[in-house]
């Protein structure tokens, strides 16, 4: 089968497109022909070796959290699929590489494909989609009625957290450019914000809830500044946190590392009397399932900004890099 791999670590590494075997089933698992494979910023952090602490890959291996494909192959311990079926996923973390033309994938990390949507459709969702479930539904537990700061709301996460947010009856605001508002507005954003103009820190006050994504410390202070006593940040670009570190099973060393690096967000939200949270969303085909639901009611729709073809895959990483993606970026593979 044809592959990207990343051949070493690098932000000026371009993928390699090569030939590798078939990957080999495991009984939980099934093969999954991929038609297409969304491509998140998530490729690129793991591509330049930002996350090789915590989510250390050996090169050369296959990128690619996402996919949309058919099932070809299923392990002996496989009860949920069957070969044919039309699955999707944000495949687990050490067990990437959907930018290739098959994968094996876990049973629990895989649901069925909406039947509303087509293959580049679907492959856009499942990690925002699990991003979004598990900040606004897991951890956020948002309630009708609540106010909720969706940052950069035009992105990939954004505009599928929105449309969620809006079906649990939040109020939502968000920060996007001017050019976009109205757009965002249909989405379902109650109040929309221009980064470029407006200083969201004088017109928003008393939130539920935020969910950070802006890397810039001066957006991390001001975020903590708009909740309301007891009030949560949920922030998916860090700083990690050791209670993130004994999720996924860090040793003791790195659970230090993630307490230095934390310590002044910690310091910042108990002064606010808040709670931060460092997110980095896992693989759930369960909830995946559920998000399946809402896309078939048709409660929540997918947002593509580009397709690329498989052969200009690095083409989308560096479209995704650019960050003038409205929504996102897919690869059609097959």
């Amino acid at each position: 089968m044809r592959a990207f791999i990343v051949k070493s670590y690098g932000k000026k590494e371009k993928l390699r497109l090569t030939e590798l075997p078939e990957p080999a089933l495991k009984e939980n698992e099934v093969l999954v022909q991929v038609y297409s494979a969304g491509v998140n910023l998530l490729d690129s952090l793991i591509r330049n070796g930002d996350f090789k602490l915590f989510l250390p890959y050996k090169p050369p291996f296959i990128n690619g959290h996402d996919l949309a494909g058919v099932i070809t192959k299923v392990g002996s311990k496989v009860s949920r699929f069957k070969i044919g079926d039309e699955v999707y996923s944000r495949v687990g973390d050490h067990r990437i590489g959907t930018f290739a033309e098959h994968i094996a994938v876990r049973e629990g990390d895989l649901a069925l494909k909406p039947k509303n949507l087509t293959m580049d459709e679907a492959a856009s969702i499942p990690l925002i989609g699990l991003t979004a479930w598990q900040a606004l539904v897991e951890i956020g537990n948002v309630k009708k009625g609540q106010k909720v700061f969706i940052q950069a709301g035009s992105g990939g996460v954004g505009t599928f957290a929105i449309q969620l947010a809006k079906h649990l009856g939040a109020y939502v605001a968000t920060t996007t450019s001017a050019v976009n508002a109205d757009w965002v507005k249909k989405l379902g954003a109650d109040l929309v914000i221009d980064y470029k103009s407006q200083d969201f820190e004088t017109l928003l006050k008393d939130y539920d809830l935020v969910i950070h994504s802006n890397r810039d410390t001066k957006i991390l202070d001001k975020s903590f500044r708009i909740l309301k006593a007891g009030g949560q940040l949920i922030s998916l670009v860090g700083p990690p946190t050791p209670e993130f570190a004994a999720e996924i099973g860090l040793p003791w060393y790195l659970k230090f590392v993630t307490t230095l690096l934390s310590s002044g967000a910690k310091k910042k939200a108990k002064k606010a009397n808040v709670t931060f949270r460092f997110l980095l969303m896992r693989a759930e085909g369960s909830q995946l399932s559920k998000i399946t639901s809402l896309i078939e009611a048709r409660v929540i729709k997918p947002v593509i900004d580009k397709l690329f073809t498989f052969e200009k895959t690095n083409d989308a990483l560096a479209y995704v890099e650019s960050g003038r993606a409205k929504g996102k970026v897919v690869i059609k593979v097959k």
